[in-house]
């Protein structure tokens, strides 16, 4: 039996208040978090693989699975526990779609696996606050709002950060996920701001050609992002010649997303003693999210080769890349290369691990469990073997 309270029942309470917005649970204050307030353990995971749920498995097909896991060299998993809709965990104010999390969080753990939670972060399409509260999300230079024309996809329905209530809103949920007992982190995924030009390989899919920052899809310009940038640079963004091309305007983005998981979200965790990791972009400049700022644990970023019409090199100086500029801010963040796996064969894969060694990653992490077959677990298997030996 789930023990959250009806989430409309909530909404009426004030809890999601269409009037009186989101209000987090009283809580002590916090300053802002710095790499050194969290210890990251000596034997941090090597390798990583994102689990999506599937909640009509039974408890000892879990077991085999994470058994599995764990032998063939997988130290970590990142299950998703939040959606842009609904929890996978007994949530005491989101709409729940079943406690997969209390399933098989014991299970991964006596199998010797770390659990950190997956959160999806600034999108939402849960009803109640689409509906409601129209006024937390991001708006494109076009003056559209993503709720009336989300980009790309109708899930892509992002928040602002530097909404008030949309910032209460991911607090909650980052609080609530960080409070659970036995997760050994959180793990923040689409923390950004929509994709103002997309992966090339993908663009054919939507029937666009992105050469440029084009209107549409470029955010934010709601009232808050345009008065807050107004009053310390002296202009409305949307008066700008060319905002595109405006170096402050584009700092201001790439820190509004800096400020929230800095100053916000990552001290909670912190205080719950949870560890701190994200899926980043590598074409971080597009969605505005410079996570080699970021106070984290761990960063993955999602090398997904195909995407950009590359090959396995390409992650290799893309793994070195991310380090770099990780090293250049003072950051001991370890970094994980994000693997496509469903985009490969074994030989491939094989060809994957080895270009992610060469680049220094300090492990992998694949996307997904559900793309890996008795072939592929063998060669990741063997060649992460070989690789963690020599």
């Amino acid at each position: 039996m789930t023990k959250r309270r009806d989430f409309l029942k909530a909404l009426g309470l004030g809890a999601l208040g269409a009037t009186t917005g989101f209000s987090s649970p009283p809580r002590k204050s916090k300053t802002p978090s710095s790499p050194s307030s969290f210890s990251r353990p000596e034997n941090a995971p090597t390798n990583w693989v994102w689990m999506t749920p599937e909640l009509d498995v039974s408890a000892d097909e879990w077991k085999r699975r994470f058994e599995r896991l764990r032998s063939h060299n997988i130290d970590a998993i990142l299950p998703q526990i939040y959606s842009n809709s609904a929890a996978y965990y007994g949530s005491d104010f989101l709409p729940v779609e079943g406690e997969w999390l209390e399933k098989i969080l014991p299970l991964a753990k006596n199998a010797g696996l770390e659990v950190h939670g997956w959160m999806i972060s600034m999108p939402c399409t849960i009803p109640e606050i689409v509906e409601n509260h129209k006024e937390w999300f991001v708006v494109n230079r076009n003056g559209e709002s993503a709720v009336d024309h989300p980009a790309y996809v109708d899930y892509y329905k992002f928040t602002c950060p530097n909404r008030p209530g949309s910032q209460d809103f991911i607090e909650r949920r980052v609080e609530e996920i960080s409070s659970i007992d036995g997760l050994d982190g959180i793990h923040f995924d689409y923390i950004r701001f929509p994709d103002v030009i997309i992966a090339e390989a993908l663009q054919p899919k939507y029937g666009i050609v992105q050469n440029e920052e084009l209107a549409p899809y470029d955010y934010c310009y709601c009232e808050v992002c345009r008065s807050k940038f107004e009053e310390a640079h002296g202009v409305d963004p949307m008066a700008l010649d060319d905002p595109p091309t405006h170096t402050q305007w584009r700092l201001f983005r790439y820190e509004s997303i800096t400020n929230l998981v800095n100053n916000r979200l990552i001290p909670i965790a912190r205080e719950n003693d949870k560890a701190v990791s994200a899926a980043t972009f590598p074409n971080w400049q597009a969605v505005r999210q410079r996570w080699h700022h970021w106070d984290l644990d761990y960063v993955h970023p999602m090398l997904y080769h195909n995407f950009y019409h590359a090959g396995a090199n390409w992650v290799r100086n893309q793994t070195r890349d991310g380090i770099e500029r990780l090293r250049g801010q003072g950051k001991s963040t370890a970094l994980y290369s994000g693997l496509n796996v469903g985009a490969v064969a074994p030989g491939g894969l094989k060809r994957l691990l080895q270009k992610a060694h060469e680049g220094d990653a300090a492990g992998v992490t694949l996307f997904s469990a559900g793309a890996m077959n008795d072939s592929m677990w063998s060669v990741f298997e063997e060649t992460t073997s070989a690789l963690q030996s020599g």
